[in-house]
């Protein structure tokens, strides 16, 4: 289970429309606990992927990562996940995403238009969260699971 309150959920959405058509990326921070992962911050990183393929793939580079590392660790937090962005796409994992995650991290997706974020999906490799988004049309066998404070049915509007 992953535990998440809406004010990290709006980061994740704004970083999406801010960075729409191009993917955004960054980390989870917070702790590891018996219950699940607690999301504390988000760390929104640049995608650095080569321009031409921004729209469909992110990349966090092995320096920004251990940036990443150092931030939370100065915090008293661990990276327990990664976020990215799906412009005009379902915010559902692709066959990508599945074969490049890590074990033990949680992924969160949001989808994304020029104007607004619209549904969010939690997921790591044992199964799915369902935080807006209907169950995972391409991939059946992930599991749903329980999931704290990602309820909200409000939508992200750039202003």
């Amino acid at each position: 289970m992953i535990t998440i309150a809406n004010e990290q959920l709006n980061e994740i959405r704004e970083h999406g429309v801010r960075d729409h058509p191009y993917e955004c990326c960054g980390l989870l921070l917070g702790r590891f606990s018996a219950e699940g992962k607690i999301v504390q911050e988000t760390y929104p990183i640049s995608n650095a992927r080569e321009e031409s393929a921004k729209r469909n793939r992110f990349l966090i580079t092995p320096e920004e990562l251990m940036r990443g590392e150092r931030y939370a660790r100065g915090r008293d937090l661990e990276v327990v996940g990664f976020y990215h962005s799906h412009p005009d796409c379902p915010a559902v994992p692709s066959q990508y995403d599945l074969e490049h995650a890590w074990p033990t991290y949680s992924y969160i997706i949001v989808s994304t238009t020029a104007d607004e974020a619209r549904d969010l999906f939690s997921w790591e490799q044992a199964g799915s969260v369902e935080i807006q988004s209907g169950r995972n049309p391409r991939n059946p066998r992930l599991k749903s699971q329980r999931v704290k404070l990602c309820q909200s049915q409000s939508q992200y509007r750039r202003r």
